[in-house]
């Protein structure tokens, strides 16, 4: 069977994470949405999302297709209702589609003609940027089981002092001295070639992707999600930072995602927690206002390409977009629009051609090429993200 994963309705309220990638491609947990699929089904997945963004996340379309509501993750249950689908098949739960057959030559799908299969169990839906953090724990615990099912992990290194070890997996590769481990709250995944440096509290719920490294002495709480190639230290909670990015040095940063590529300057800090104790708002690229995230913790939203100076300060439920470069003292506003350069006395327009320097450098310490594609889908985005700048 042929698997696609569509973006559906929840796409512009993941904003600014989907500017650059289908919902498919959002880490949550150990993995990928796409991954978590992909492990169940048991195939390979395509996608279908914005037209700017297809060219690199191609959608490939055979005889029969089974389309999948990418909001929605995998579970045993789940998968294999999905699998099973015949033509004139669809999944909902309650008003919300899951997944529906297809076929090559169809040219509307009309649901009046489908017989409906009800999903009344419990899954991980992500549908709001904050879904991504809020959600991580469970996420881990979900991955965790799926990845390490009947499997031995690697040997933990004499010098490790370890609470609860049964909850610990190590992949081949992964080094880590003289650090501790606490898993009694939740599992630690530690995954191939990737590095914990000596000193460094690690409680769980956590995952440390493949190739990602923790710097010396961090203090890390769950639920905590660090990217393939991405880099953590100082103080973190509850955060998901996506492949390649940087919160290498010591400051604080707590119910929070950073895309990739992103940079965060030493002795940065972001508040998650307001004076008062109120529900936090974050802006919403959807209402294109403040929604309501029902959470009385909430950090920062960082999407791909943005960095941060030393000792910068974010508020509590700041959201900024692609490409931005913030600096300076004092809060900036908590919404900065894509491709801004400035901080709290205020912003210009980074422009691409800066911009794109800037991203082919840092791409080519990770030995990654900035290409042709990866320029088009930013300068798209700088496009549609103009009326949100002042120019």
């Amino acid at each position: 069977m042929n698997y696609i994963l569509f973006d559906g309705p929840a796409r512009n309220a993941l904003l600014p994470f989907t500017f650059t990638r289908p919902v498919a491609d959002i880490l949550v947990g150990i993995m990928t949405i796409r991954q978590k699929w992909e492990l169940h089904l048991g195939s390979t997945t395509t996608t279908l999302t914005e037209e700017y963004l297809s060219d690199k996340y191609p959608m490939v379309e055979l005889e029969g297709n089974v389309m999948i509501n990418a909001s929605f993750l995998p579970n045993a249950i789940l998968a294999e209702l999905v699998s099973n689908l015949e033509p004139n098949q669809a999944i909902f739960k309650k008003d919300e589609i899951i997944a529906f057959y297809t076929s090559e030559n169809q040219e509307e799908v009309d649901f009046d003609t489908y017989e409906i299969i009800e999903y009344n169990d419990d899954c991980i839906t992500i549908e709001n940027t904050w879904d991504i953090f809020s959600k991580n724990d469970v996420a881990i615990r979900e991955d965790f089981e799926l990845l390490t099912q009947d499997r031995r992990s690697q040997p933990i290194p004499k010098s490790v002092n370890v609470i609860a070890p049964e909850n610990v997996f190590i992949e081949e590769g992964a080094k880590l001295e003289y650090v501790s481990l606490n898993a009694s709250s939740g599992p630690i995944y530690i995954g191939r070639d990737a590095e914990i440096m000596e000193g460094s509290v690690i409680r769980g719920p956590f995952a440390l992707c493949d190739n990602a490294q923790v710097k010396m002495a961090s203090k890390i709480y769950g639920a905590t999600t660090v990217g393939p190639y991405s880099r953590v230290g100082g103080e973190v909670k509850n955060v998901v930072i996506f492949a390649y990015s940087n919160k290498g040095h010591d400051g604080y940063l707590g119910d929070s995602v950073l895309g990739e590529w992103c940079n965060i300057g030493a002795d940065s800090n972001n508040s998650n927690l307001k004076n008062n104790y109120e529900e936090v708002r974050l802006w919403s690229y959807q209402t294109e206002g403040f929604a309501k995230t029902g959470l009385q913790f909430c950090g920062l939203m960082m999407g791909d390409h943005s960095k941060c100076g030393i000792n910068t300060m974010f508020n509590t439920g700041t959201v900024v977009g692609v490409s931005a470069n913030i600096f300076g003292s004092g809060f900036p506003r908590n919404f900065v629009p894509s491709f801004s350069w400035g901080g709290a006395s205020g912003f210009t327009t980074y422009l691409t051609k800066k911009a794109f320097e800037t991203a082919k450098l840092v791409m080519a310490r990770r030995d990654i090429v900035f290409d042709e594609t990866e320029a088009a889908i930013l300068e798209h985005v700088f496009e549609i993200t103009k009326k949100y700048r002042k120019e």
